[in-house]
Parts: structure tokens; C-alpha cells; sequence
């Protein structure tokens, strides 16, 4: 039976009501205490706009208030058992505690991340595509469980760190935007963990793993790539891959956006029919800013899109996979979300209480901040353990209160646990984020992770009791009798006597003895 015009009338009248309610409801709920689990989730918010979420991945926390899954699983390298890591409480925050009594005494890998829409959509390792993998053109590589240590709302999280080689993808999803349909998606990353390779992405790309042509994509990309868009300084900028480009605007080179560094990033893209957007903020605090607003490039082949409807992370639509970053949580809805959607659920964003996590001063526990005091007398007792900026290399020098603020800071590390075993330590460094204390040819430097297999091994170290029955000694987890160890001022991992010059039996004990002491940053 055909409806009279007006109760067609009242009914659209009545939907939007409804929806503009639960919108609302979306906006109060975000502004909850972070003590609790959130009543709603970004994707309840983004459902209330009529553009539901047909993806949502998270390693931090639920995205729907009722969600009480799995958030993602992993694997440890003791015995290559698996475990669903899931949440605290359901609509709450993940159930850290459970991945580091799972993976205690070994390293573990993130294998699985879950999508909490209820499609099916979950993230595996993605496989050899155009672009071979880091091993001998195999598949990606898969993130260190323990690379991303985060609070979430008080509550221990982690994220993905994607190292150069890391990637996770779906080639066969469910509901996910093909063709020119309209889509929306949001990625909260970590905005000072990126580099300029191709492509740090998080989106719509080829079912394939290769590349199909201009328009078969549509992710957000992250970095400080120029090789195609860009944007105002020196980057990183929130940026669209659409597949042979990155876009910043119409133009096909620069348009003027800006650089972003927050420690968490809120980064949103959204596509229709010869209109798209991208839009960024801090996570943390405030509202999103409109970076572009308008028409597909003007290049050939982007209007109308050809989307093919898979999800990558990490990496580009055909694999390619020298881009950095870190991802905590993201979503993929059917249709075109509105500003005001997307501004409720930045602020439902900002309400979970992202944190880094290094709350903690001048103790070996994760987390905490602190800085080596060397212990040999007489020439070395005001002497800490720090980088140079230089050169990457490390060593030790005197720094005192009249130090210069970037002496004291290269002077700072952050305790993690151990990337190649949890109940050991790894060492960040306070004003690098993602740089990491490691051994190569036995001589200490400050590294990013290049995905090579050995960086985990190389930056993990084992506290042990001083050998000089002062402080704490840190033995090499891969070279189990080499010791951290200050010689000629330069730091390096030691035996006691050796081939080499900074094995020598002199003063070794006292050496490779350290005090912890509180941060001088």
C-alpha cells in the first residue's frame, strides 16, 4: 500500500528526531569521568548519524558501549600459543594484565585485531603483494606486542607499532565501500611516530595487493612523505592515499594544511561522490580542524572512485611497506558521515584519557622515567648514561643541574618491558619517542626499529644485581654475558676479558655498574 505524503512526512520528521537524540546522547555520554567505561563508543555515535561503523578496530579499548569480545589476539615465541586479549569489562578498556601474564619470560607478537562491527572484518598479517614482505619477499612482518605502551582512561593498554615491514590486512571483507560509495573513517595514532616511506595507511585499498590504478583506494595516510601531496613545513601531515598519490587537497602536489606532531592524533577521512574530506586533532583535548573539504584531485582517474573495498593497515594498497607509525584504535562506517558525527566522536575520543604512560619516576618498572648514573670512582661518579644527537651514538658524560635542557633530555630514558622478553627491560629514549637503546656490533646507539628480526633481541637487556654489589648491572638478553658498560666514556655490551679493547678486566665490574636515579627530564 502506498503511504499517504504525509506520514512519509511525519516518519523522516520522527527518524531525524531519533537520531538527533542519540547524537546528543553520543555528545553528553563523551564527557563522562574517564574512571568509567564509557556508556557509548564511537560507533554507537557514528550508528545515531545513520553511518554505521562496518569495521572497528581497537587494541585500547571497546568501540560500542555493549561490545564485551575479543580486541585483538597474540602469539608468544616460547611455544607459539595463542590468546584472545579482551576487555576489562564489557564497553571498557582491554585486559593488559592478561597479554603480560600470557607472554611473561618471552616476547609475543599481535596476530589478530579484531573488528568489533560484527562483519567479520579482522586484521591479520598481510601477505606478499606487489611490494615482497622483509623476508626474502615473504609476508609482512607482525607488531612486537609490547612496543606501545599506553594508558587508556588510568587503564594499562598497548597499541600497534608498526616498524618498517609491519602490516596487517583483509582482502575478503563485508560491507566495506566499493566503487564511488560513500564511507567515513577515523584513526587515533600516535603523532610522533612516523616516517617519510610509503605508506603508513589505515583505509580502503586493492582486494589484490597490487596496484590497480588511480582511484582504487581510499585510506588515511600519516608521515612526512613529499613524494607526491603536501603540506605546509615540514610535516607530518594527515593525508588521503587514493591509490598513485598522496592527496592534501585538489592539487596533486602542495595545499595548504597543516603540519601535526600531538603525541595522539585524531586523523578522519571521508569520500562520496566527487567530494571528500580529511580533518585532524588531538586526541586528547579540543575539537577536530577541516584540513580540505571539496572535490576529488584534479588528476585522471579519481572522480568517479573505483574502490575495491579491502582494509589495510600499515602499509599501502599494494604492499608497499617502509612507512612508520602506531595505531590505537580505528573504524570504517557505511556512508558519508557528517562534521557533527565526527565531532562527537572526537569528543568521545578525547573523554577515553589517552596517555603515554610514563607516569612514574626513577624506578625499573615500565613506564617509569629515569636516568643511569655511572658508579666507577674515581673519574665517573657525576657521569650518566645519554645519547648524541649527533651521531646516534651512546656514552656517558657529566650532566648537573647547569646542564643545557637538551643534555638532560638525551640524558632521560623511559623503562619498557623487554621487546624479545617481557620480564626483562628495554630502554626509550624520553625525547626520541620510539628510539631505543640498541647494540650493534656490540658498541650502544639510539634506533628506531627498521623491522629488521634482531632489533627486539638487540634492545632487550636483563637487570641483575650490580657486579660490583652496587646498583644494577643489565645483561645482554642475546649475548648473555656481555653487560651494559661505560669504557673510555663510550657505551658498549662487555665480557669480563675479551678480544675486544672494552672487554678488558680493568674496572669492569664497576663498569657495567649502574645506579638508577630520578630523570633529569
Amino acid at each position: 500500500m502506498i503511504k499517504p505524503p504525509w506520514i512519509r512526512r511525519a516518519r523522516r520528521a520522527l527518524l531525524a528526531a531519533v537520531a538527533t537524540a542519540a547524537l546528543s546522547a553520543g555528545l553528553l555520554t563523551a564527557t563522562a569521568t574517564t574512571s568509567q567505561a564509557a556508556t557509548q563508543g564511537p560507533c554507537d555515535i557514528y550508528a545515531a548519524g545513520n553511518t554505521p561503523c562496518v569495521a572497528a578496530h581497537s587494541t585500547t579499548r571497546a568501540l560500542y558501549g555493549a561490545y564485551n569480545g575479543p580486541l585483538y589476539q597474540v602469539k608468544r615465541a616460547s611455544d607459539n600459543t595463542t590468546r584472545d586479549i579482551g576487555l576489562l569489562s564489557a564497553g571498557g578498556y582491554a585486559n593488559a594484565a592478561a597479554q603480560d601474564s600470557f607472554c611473561a619470560n618471552t616476547s609475543c607478537l599481535i596476530t589478530v585485531i579484531y573488528d568489533q562491527s560484527g562483519k567479520g572484518n579482522k586484521l591479520t598479517q598481510a601477505l606478499k603483494g606487489q611490494w615482497p614482505g622483509p623476508a626474502e619477499g615473504g609476508n609482512d612482518n607482525l607488531a612486537n606486542a609490547f612496543e606501545a605502551p599506553v594508558t587508556i582512561a588510568g587503564h594499562k593498554a598497548y597499541g600497534v607499532y608498526v616498524a618498517p615491514g609491519t602490516g596487517y590486512r583483509n582482502n575478503n571483507t563485508n560491507g566495506i565501500a566499493t566503487g564511488d560509495q560513500p564511507e567515513g573513517m577515523y584513526a587515533v595514532l600516535d603523532g610522533t611516530h612516523y616516517n617519510a616511506g610509503c605508506c603508513f595507511d589505515y583505509g580502503n585499498a586493492e582486494t589484490t595487493g597490487f596496484n590497480e590504478g588511480n582511484g582504487t583506494m581510499e585510506a588515511i595516510y600519516f608521515g612526512n612523505s613529499r613524494g607526491w601531496g603536501y603540506g605546509n613545513g615540514t610535516g607530518p601531515w594527515v593525508m588521503a592515499d587514493f591509490e598513485n598519490g598522496l592527496f592534501s587537497g585538489v592539487n596533486t602536489r602542495f595545499n595548504d594544511i597543516p603540519s601535526v606532531s600531538h603525541r595522539f592524533l585524531t586523523a578522519t577521512l571521508k569520500g562520496g561522490p566527487n567530494q571528500w574530506a580529511i580533518r585532524g586533532g588531538n586526541a586528547r583535548s579540543g575539537s577536530l580542524s577541516t584540513y580540505y573539504n571539496g572535490v576529488r584531485p584534479n588528476a585522471p582517474g579519481y572522480n568517479p572512485m573505483k574502490k575495491q573495498g579491502a582494509i589495510i593497515l600499515g602499509i599501502g594498497g599494494d604492499n608497499s611497506n617502509t612507512g612508520a607509525g602506531t595505531f590505537y584504535e580505528g573504524v570504517m562506517t557505511s556512508g558519508y558521515p557528517s562534521d557533527a558525527t565526527e565531532n562527537a566522536v572526537q569528543a568521545n575520543i578525547t573523554a577515553a584519557g589517552y596517555n603515554s604512560g610514563s607516569t612514574s619516576t626513577g624506578s625499573l618498572t615500565p613506564g617509569s622515567r629515569i636516568s643511569l648514573k655511572a658508579t666507577t670512582d674515581p673519574c665517573c661518579t657525576s657521569h650518566y648514561l645519554r645519547h648524541n644527537g649527533a651521531d646516534a651514538k651512546v656514552g656517558i658524560s657529566n650532566i648537573n643541574s647547569s646542564s643545557s635542557a637538551t643534555d638532560k633530555a638525551d640524558a632521560t630514558w623511559i623503562v619498557r618491558a623487554g621487546l624479545a622478553n617481557s620480564s626483562c627491560l628495554s630502554f626509550e629514549s624520553a625525547n626520541k619517542p620510539g628510539q631505543f637503546l640498541r647494540h650493534r656490533n656490540y658498541e650502544l646507539y639510539l634506533k628506531t626499529n627498521n623491522g629488521e628480526a634482531s632489533f627486539a633481541n638487540d634492545v632487550t637487556f636483563c637487570p641483575t644485581a650490580g657486579n660490583s654489589g652496587v646498583g644494577t648491572s643489565f645483561k645482554s638478553v642475546n649475548f648473555p654475558t656481555k653487560y651494559i658498560r661505560h669504557y673510555r666514556f663510550v657505551a658498549y655490551i662487555a665480557s669480563n676479558g675479551g678480544s675486544n679493547a672494552w672487554d678488558s678486566t680493568t674496572a669492569w665490574a664497576k663498569d657495567t655498574s649502574w645506579l638508577t636515579a630520578s630523570p633529569w627530564s
